[in-house]
């Protein structure tokens, strides 16, 4: 082997062009050797020399880049000018016609035979042919050959916009969806202190081939980390949304990102596949950042791999986020942070959405229009049989007993105080006590639960995530999950009160397994269960059949509410509450009715709906017949006998 392919890299002083241009004469050379292949001759030998002895004039002193592509892939000299060879096309339409002549595939790129004759000074063919078979150019995908004849007919080419990048310019691939890391996130300093952070700053400065895992349901938060670890390694990441097996496209992130003296980041994209696919990284160089959520990739066991972990995040890592991304609301930092304790990665997200609507002359932000911004990212997520609704009833509209109301202000009163509790009193780590509230209403059809979920929003300030179980759970292994979890997922960030009716739907007693059907069903329920542990909001689940309710479920809620049917004094609460009295007839004996008729508060509501649409048709007031009529007719869609109707008072005769 030749005493060169050891020699030092080029000085830095010398330029990508300048050693392009070195290169070009020498093909020239190899040209007028050879010159019976080559049409026009002088004209092409001619060419290639005045443009060699012009390039130091026309571009600028900088081999960094392919420096840095020869340090990560530990490439040699010769190594290097095989891969300035196969980029020599790039530089000028000329310089490719030359190639093109030469080629007997007639491509405009150097065959691996030229490239043997070129570099004859430098390596003999066998050292030339080794390095395009197996060597680090065309295992890392630096050099691609194509073509179906003999290896040394074979054309060379870099990969795709490589040299672009080489040349100092922001060239990309076609085949590779961009990921902007984006800026820095405020609010992550304490996080950035701890030990699983530091192991991975101290990892993305080394050389060492590691894969760093970072994982979050929400690529935007792992993003937000990545950024923060490589502002504290002083180090670039570029990255790529890929398929984990797509081997060709991971060294080809790998190619640029090192062109660019940063560190690859992979951003796997989710797949519905039962089956997840093998991460193709194992003979990568170097560290690489992979961003996913938990299981969308296996990761080999031949490569090191490093888990970082993307909190803790505190009380007051929020707060400072809050008031850092929007200075103009930092005193109200603390209750932003309590009725929306987003990760400081979404934080900022809607910190630029608010400065965004600003530039457009939007009115001052306060803290109800920071609200509306996080309810209209997350609504744009929320999958269907999910709604996000601003609730309207408050506690003047529910009529339950004075117990059950007691239990759901304090429900709310959580939410309020927790910050307090959990951090400032250290309950969280004391008593190992949960975040947020869960609370279970119960009882009879009708009897207000959806009422009471709505007048909880309300009190606590918020929305309110309503979820229809009939279109979220899915006969599809893993689509009722990934269902629930996007409510989860919207409920913690917007802080709503998540909302599930009729829960024994989803969260019904686990049963013993006959079939694949009751195997599934009851890993739903353990999914369920691990995610109620983890939810920091305020859940609200409403059932008719509280016996169906899962054993450990129940040992889960804060709160169990029991609505019963209203009692007379609710009763006549009720219609007070729903019959306008301005609109009424003298006729009306609410003593009868409230005594007569022991009907839930739902069947109280439409009566008086339909008895008033009754009378606005005859154009007068609300009469007791039409009441009567209103209750016969709820009466008669529950499949229930009629008390009949109460006997005429001697006035009304």
């Amino acid at each position: 082997m030749s005493e060169l392919l050891v020699a030092p890299r080029p000085n830095s002083c010398e330029t990508l062009y300048s050693r392009a241009a070195q290169l070009a004469r020498e093909v020239a050379a190899v040209i007028e050797r050879i010159g019976s292949a080559v049409a026009d001759v002088p004209e092409t030998v001619t060419f290639l020399r005045d443009w060699a002895d012009t390039v130091d004039d026309r571009y600028e002193f900088d081999l960094q880049p392919l420096d840095h592509l020869a340090d990560r892939f530990d490439l040699s000299p010769v190594e290097c000018d095989l891969l300035v060879l196969a980029g020599l096309p790039e530089v000028h339409e000329g310089v490719a016609g030359a190639f093109r002549a030469m080629n007997p595939n007639e491509e405009p790129w150097p065959t691996v035979g030229i490239a043997a004759v070129v570099l004859d000074d430098r390596a003999n063919r066998s050292a030339v042919l080794d390095m395009l078979c197996a060597g680090p150019l065309i295992r890392y995908g630096l050099v691609q050959l194509s073509g179906k004849g003999p290896i040394f007919e074979q054309s060379m080419q870099p990969a795709e916009r490589l040299w672009v990048a080489l040349a100092g310019h922001d060239g990309w691939p076609d085949v590779l969806q961009r990921v902007h890391i984006g800026d820095v996130p405020s609010g992550l300093s304490h996080w950035v202190r701890t030990v699983p952070a530091q192991q991975a700053v101290r990892a993305l400065a080394s050389d060492e081939p590691r894969t760093l895992l970072v994982q979050s349901h929400d690529i935007d938060i792992a993003l937000g980390r990545c950024a923060v670890l490589a502002e504290a390694a002083a180090i670039g990441m570029v990255g790529a949304r890929l398929a984990p097996d797509d081997r060709h496209a991971i060294g080809l992130l790998a190619a640029h990102a090192a062109a660019r003296n940063a560190v690859p980041l992979v951003v796997v994209e989710s797949s519905d596949q039962v089956h997840t696919s093998w991460l193709s990284a194992d003979d990568l160089a170097g560290p690489l950042v992979v961003c996913m959520a938990a299981g969308s990739a296996r990761l080999s066991a031949h490569r090191p791999v490093m888990t970082v972990p993307i909190g803790p995040i505190t009380p007051d890592d929020r707060r400072d986020a809050w008031s850092s991304v929007l200075p103009d609301l930092a005193e109200e930092s603390e209750n932003l942070a309590v009725q929306h304790p987003l990760d400081p990665a979404l934080t900022a997200q809607v910190a630029r959405d608010a400065r965004a609507l600003s530039l457009l002359g939007a009115q001052t932000f306060d803290k109800s229009a920071i609200s509306a911004l996080i309810r209209a990212r997350a609504a744009a997520v929320l999958p269907a049989g999910i709604d996000l609704v601003s609730p309207t009833a408050d506690w003047s509209r529910l009529v339950v007993p004075a117990k059950a109301e007691t239990q759901l202000r304090e429900a709310v009163a959580r939410l309020t105080h927790q910050a307090r509790v959990l951090g400032d009193w250290q309950m969280l780590e004391r008593a190992r006590a949960s975040s947020g509230a869960r609370v279970l209403l119960t009882g009879p059809p009708g009897t207000g639960k959806t009422l009471a979920a709505e007048a909880v929003a309300t009190a606590a300030g918020t929305d309110l995530l309503r979820v229809d179980t009939s279109q979220v759970v899915s006969k599809w292994i893993g689509e009722t999950e990934k269902n629930l979890a996007a409510a989860f997922d919207v409920a913690e960030r917007t802080q709503a009160v998540l909302f599930m009716d009729e829960a024994d739907a989803i969260f019904g007693a686990r049963t013993e397994i006959t079939d694949a059907h009751d195997r599934y069903a009851n890993l739903e329920t353990a999914y369920l269960l691990q995610r109620l542990d983890r939810f920091d909001g305020l859940l609200v689940l409403a059932t008719n059949l509280r016996n169906n309710i899962d054993a450990a479920f129940l040992r889960r809620m804060d709160f169990v509410v029991d609505l019963p049917m209203p009692d007379v004094e609710s009763r006549r609460k009720l219609w007070q509450l729903h019959l306008p009295s301005r609109q009424l007839h003298v006729d009306i004996d609410l003593h009868t009715l409230v005594h007569m008729y022991p009907i839930p508060g739902a069947w109280i509501r439409n009566a008086a709906i339909g008895a008033a649409f009754r009378a606005a048709a005859s154009d007068c007031a609300i009469r007791q017949d039409d009441l009567i009529m209103s209750i016969r007719i709820e009466y008669e869609k529950s499949a229930l006998p009629f008390p009949g109707a109460p006997p005429r008072r001697r006035n009304d005769l």
